[in-house]
């Protein structure tokens, strides 16, 4: 049975992250050591160490997979698997290109357990294709770990977007998120996951996806969204 737990992201408010370590010790146990792959980020010592300094690690050791000399082995060694947050199209290039789509996939579906937050939530799904990001980089392909069956749009936000000028809020007549994933669903029939900041998913395999936190909007194609407080049983709307 997968052991998947999915963040949003946006977790910078105390209440925020003590439900993330709440979670996290309660996802990853007594292990005492975490994969981190930080590739989702630019300089990626510092990004760790943030990680630690922010208390984002709930008290586990992080180990870089950057740090690693062989990082293939570094995922057979691994305990617990996390996958922060970033770009992206970064993060999904450089695991394409180093090769740990299929270990981590074959790891997870053996039993380790997995956390990913905003990229790293992008890249549990079938697909990198529902991601808020700029493409600063090329992968050589879109596909993702397909930990999950459904897309997730991370940092969800429904509605037109403001910005302030002068004092006075100002709208923002661009495409709204729900444009965008109604988009995807133009091409694509793979069900869609809007998860507010602060929300955490878990998931166990397709059986269950239980969701915490915050609430959550369900696109599937040729149906109107749905729109679901927190915490709720979500697997019987997708």
């Amino acid at each position: 049975m997968t052991q998947v737990l999915l963040g949003s992201g946006g977790f910078r408010t105390p209440e925020r992250r003590e439900r993330l370590v709440a979670a996290m010790r309660r996802h990853f146990g007594g292990v005492e050591r975490l994969l981190f792959v930080p590739y989702a980020g630019g300089d990626l010592d510092v990004y760790t160490e943030r990680m630690i300094d922010a208390g984002l690690n709930a008290g586990y050791r992080l180990d870089g997979i950057h740090r690693a000399a062989d990082p293939v082995a570094a995922i057979e060694e691994a305990e617990g698997i996390y996958i922060g947050g970033g770009n992206t199209f970064r993060l999904i290039d450089r695991m394409h290109r180093l090769g740990l789509l299929e270990p981590i996939r074959r790891r997870v579906h053996e039993g380790l357990p997995y956390l990913g937050v905003s990229a790293g939530s992008n890249v549990a799904c079938p697909t990198m294709m529902t991601t808020n990001d700029m493409p600063i980089v090329q992968p050589p392909s879109f596909e993702a770990l397909g930990l999950v069956s459904f897309q997730l749009n991370a940092h969800y936000v429904a509605g037109a977007a403001h910005y302030e000028v002068g004092g006075e809020m100002v709208r923002h007549y661009g495409e709204t998120r729900d444009d965008r994933l109604l988009e995807f669903h133009e091409e694509n029939d793979t069900p869609i996951i809007g998860l507010w900041e602060g929300g955490l998913l878990w998931c166990d395999g397709d059986d269950s996806i239980r969701l915490e936190g915050a609430p959550a909007r369900i696109f599937v194609k040729g149906r109107d969204p749905v729109d679901v407080a927190a915490p709720a049983e979500l697997s019987g709307l997708m």
